[in-house]
């Protein structure tokens, strides 16, 4: 674990009256306070499923199917833990229940004791969520539909900070789970869509499931998430919905007893629609029983329909008590749609004025004007990237996060401390229509070099994705940048996008000159209808004369003082 050591950071007296003088001009001290001399061990937390239902024990011999319960370690530090850790199964609980073997995962070895207990150990965790054996469980031989059990896991790692009065050992939080024999099988059908819709195009989607467990599904919860560019229409009363930039959530919950056996379906399909705005959109159907469903980890505040109730009817019957699902990987379907669409994504720049050595921020990048919003949703990889070619007699710096600094010609950098003379900024995995990226770089002016200009690009997200497949209007994905325009001001030179959104949030929006400055280009302020403002505030300015000022006065008592000593 890191250490810290307390520091101190004394005062050097530069004088009598004259450094009080300074200090008072300064403004108040701020001390820092001493770090702790140790960081402390993090707290690891354990985890896995809350509940695995069993296949139940095959009389007639053949190769029983097992259940896989992952059981994972959460380290909340921001690097990994080095040192040895254990991990303790308490088996007892579900002895004549369930058989258990281990499937331990890269650097980790279980072994078990008996049929009591087990030990995992291993030297490394991982920062953040890491699985370290999966539990490969089967109903014991003689077990009964309905009988239930639980497995107690605690863990130990050795301290990176024990010291005399520390605890030896860094803390595991324990974890327990349960182990059922039998259970409902929520089995989602896989619907036959039009997977390349023409947008306005609505197709019916005649949800149909069955249950093919040992037991009867007590009620249960249809969930449907289609990214933005699809829309259900209907929205029903005992559904619950959800929106957020790139996803619409509904959960339905649906009485009833679902027997085993059984097969069902909606009693009324459902619409889905591709919208204006579709593009590369994906429909998520899934089924589980009532009382199983995870709360959604969304912040988002979820509204009821106002329309009818959603109900299932049964399409075929069987035989005829709750326990969780014995398949949850079939609980679920996906279907991708590519609508013929098209997106325009603007670029946009940024003009100012400044002396040489005036340090200025230029707000540039790109608008998505639309019809289409654009998303790699399954691949999770950006969209585009702006490419920002520095001005010449300018120095980046200041340049937003996630941005990297390549050579003039595009080639990768190893020096990433210096400034680049370019530099690449990925875009987010989805971009709405009416949203973009917008970005702030801070220039300083080397050489007041009349309408030095630097270029920015929105293009592919690779150096070798030069084109925007989507895009219709390559002519303006292009802007520049430009510091000290013989117009000495102007209008932006590229069109800016419209004033919608937060920075940061895709609004694409070009501010206007800061308050107090004439829009004019006088040395240090910002060009009419650009963004740049210049960091040598009045503030500072002002604060410097008030530090000369000080001084003066200081030298001035000092010296008086000394002839008053010598009379």
């Amino acid at each position: 674990m890191t250490r810290f050591s307390p520091r101190t950071a004394p005062l050097r007296r530069a004088g009598g009256l004259a450094a009080t003088a300074l200090l008072l001009a300064a403004g108040p001290l701020t001390v820092a306070a001493a770090a702790p001399a140790r960081a402390a061990d993090p707290v690891f937390t354990l985890g896995g499923p809350a509940e695995t239902a069993l296949h139940p024990y095959a009389e007639g011999g053949g190769a029983p199917k097992r259940s896989t319960a992952g059981i994972t370690v959460t380290n909340p530090a921001d690097e990994g833990y080095e040192g040895e850790f254990t991990l303790t199964f308490d088996l007892t609980g579900v002895a004549g229940v369930a058989d258990v073997a281990f499937d331990p995962g890269p650097g980790v070895e279980c072994e078990t004791k008996g049929t009591r207990s087990a030990v995992c150990t291993g030297d490394t965790l991982a920062p953040g969520l890491s699985t370290v054996t999966g539990l490969l469980l089967g109903a014991a031989k003689g077990s009964e539909q309905g009988a239930a059990g639980t497995i107690r896991v605690t863990g130990e790692a050795r301290s990176a900070t024990s010291t005399p009065l520390a605890a030896p050992f860094a803390p595991f939080t324990p974890f327990t789970t349960r182990v059922t024999v039998g259970g409902p099988d929520l089995v989602m059908r896989k619907l036959p869509f039009d997977h390349e819709p023409t947008p306005g195009q609505k197709q019916q989607a005649p949800i149909t499931f069955a249950n093919r467990g040992s037991r009867d599904a007590d009620g249960v919860v249809l969930t449907l998430r289609y990214s933005r560019g699809l829309d259900i229409p209907q929205r029903y009363s005992n559904c619950a919905y959800t929106t957020d930039e790139t996803w619409t959530t509904a959960r339905c919950s649906v009485d009833g007893a679902f027997e085993a056996g059984a097969t069902y379906t909606l009693a009324a399909p459902l619409t889905l629609e591709a919208t204006t705005r579709a593009y590369r959109d994906l429909f998520v159907y899934g089924i589980q029983e009532a009382g199983t469903v995870p709360r959604a980890a969304s912040t988002a505040r979820s509204e009821r329909g106002s329309g009818t109730v959603l109900r299932a009817v049964p399409l075929t019957k069987a035989v005829a008590a709750r326990g969780v699902d014995l398949e949850p990987g079939d609980n679920e379907q996906e279907a991708e749609f590519r609508t013929a669409n098209t997106a325009d994504f603007m670029a946009y720049g940024d003009e100012a004025s400044g002396a040489a050595g005036a340090t200025v921020t230029a707000r540039l990048g790109f608008h998505n004007d639309g019809p289409a919003w654009i998303g790699r949703i399954r691949s999770g990889g950006s969209v585009a990237a702006v490419d920002f070619t520095v001005p010449q007699g300018a120095t980046v710096t200041s340049a937003p996060k996630g941005c990297r600094g390549v050579t003039a010609e595009g080639a990768y950098r190893e020096d990433r401390k210096t400034p680049a003379p370019r530099y690449l900024c990925p875009a987010p995995t989805a971009v709405r229509d009416g949203g973009g990226l917008d970005l702030s770089f801070g220039l300083r002016i080397d050489k007041a070099l009349i309408g030095a200009a630097g270029r920015v690009t929105v293009r592919g997200p690779g150096l070798q994705e030069a084109g925007l497949p989507f895009d219709p209007k390559p002519g303006n994905n292009t802007a520049r940048v430009v510091l000290n325009g013989q117009s000495g001001g102007g209008p932006s030179p590229s069109p800016a996008p419209p004033a919608e959104g937060g920075p940061g949030a895709g609004s694409g929006r070009t501010p206007s000159a800061a308050p107090g400055t004439s829009g004019t280009g006088a040395p240090g302020t910002t060009g009419r209808g650009g963004s740049l403002a210049s960091t040598g505030s009045p503030a500072a300015m002002t604060a410097s004369v008030t530090a000369i000022a000080a001084l003066t006065t200081g030298l001035a008592l000092f010296a008086a003082a000394r002839r008053r000593r010598k009379a």
